[in-house]
């Protein structure tokens, strides 16, 4: 028989202001402990030194993580010239170095390379698995392994601020997937001045905005109170990217049980994935077809 989790059955969507300095798991661990509750999980990976959006699901609220992951996000960052390092930021060893140093109208110009769908190298301390095991474990150990590319779709990617002759600040928002310390070491090798991640922020990451996160201090001043409750976004916040559709009482019955249901719906396509709603709660997710909703997803 399987151990009961313990904690309360609480859904929705707490938006963390992430700090520097901790995993995006000790962040989640900790919102499940202030929160006392059951189920939590993240909507996309923030490496220890990045500060910014951490969207945080709890109960059926982790359901629609995928929709999340999946959504545009925007970082802003500042790239170090001059210098390569093993991590490809300012945590690693510097393995080599540069004089040259680009002008505005270069950096500009060499930007334009890296919008689109491009095809990204992920860094060698990172999370990708080769043979089964993380590249960051085999990176430790001083194996330089072969990371095969990727596909990354870059919306904009431009130039923001350049501090001093050494630094330049990007703005970038993409896609689900991308590595910026890939970013940053990929346009100093083309700007051939070598390159790496000083800073970096997740101003957001599909409908959620940093600017409207709870920072970590006040989540261990609120932790076990009626108070943090009053920070949650609801389950249908992860939905906001998903077309909605409607349905009756009847219907949210049948869609909660995993049969198709009507839904009342303007402007779907036969097809399309939508979310079903009843009094502005998310019943399903699902595609719609010929009036119906076939359930792939259903909430309680």
């Amino acid at each position: 028989m399987g151990r009961t989790r313990k904690g309360r059955d609480i859904s929705g969507w707490l938006v963390v202001d992430k700090p520097a300095g901790l995993t995006s798991t000790a962040v989640v661990n900790k919102v499940r402990w202030a929160l006392s509750a059951k189920k939590a999980g993240h909507a996309g990976t923030l490496d220890p030194a990045a500060t910014g959006v951490l969207a945080v699901a709890l109960g059926e609220a982790t359901k629609t993580v995928p929709y999340i992951t999946d959504a545009l996000k925007a970082y802003r960052f500042t790239v170090t010239m001059g210098a390569a390092t093993n991590t490809d930021d300012a945590e690693g060893e510097v393995i080599a170095t540069s004089e040259t140093r680009p002008g505005d109208d270069d950096i500009k110009e060499a930007l334009h390379a890296f919008v689109g769908e491009i095809m990204q190298v992920p860094p060698q301390f990172s999370a990708v698995k080769i043979d089964g095991e993380r590249a960051y474990a085999k990176a430790r150990e001083g194996e330089e392994v072969e990371i095969a590319a990727r596909p990354l779709w870059v919306e904009e990617l431009t130039m923001i601020g350049r501090p001093d002759v050494d630094h330049v600040e990007l703005e970038m928002v993409c896609g689900k997937g991308g590595y910026v310390r890939a970013i940053a070491r990929d346009l100093g090798e083309k700007l051939g001045c070598l390159g790496h991640v000083l800073s970096l922020r997740r101003v957001w990451s599909g409908p959620f905005e940093a600017s409207e996160g709870i920072s970590f201090e006040k989540i261990e001043a609120l932790a076990k109170s009626p108070e943090l409750d009053d920070y949650l976004l609801p389950v249908e916040a992860g939905l906001s990217d998903l077309p909605e559709a409607r349905c009756t009482a009847e219907s949210a019955v049948r869609l909660r049980n995993g049969n198709p249901g009507m839904v009342i719906a303007s402007d779907l396509d036969y097809g399309e994935e939508c979310w079903a709603s009843l009094d502005g709660r998310a019943v399903a997710v699902g595609r719609y077809k010929g009036g119906e909703l076939h359930p792939v997803r259903v909430f309680r």
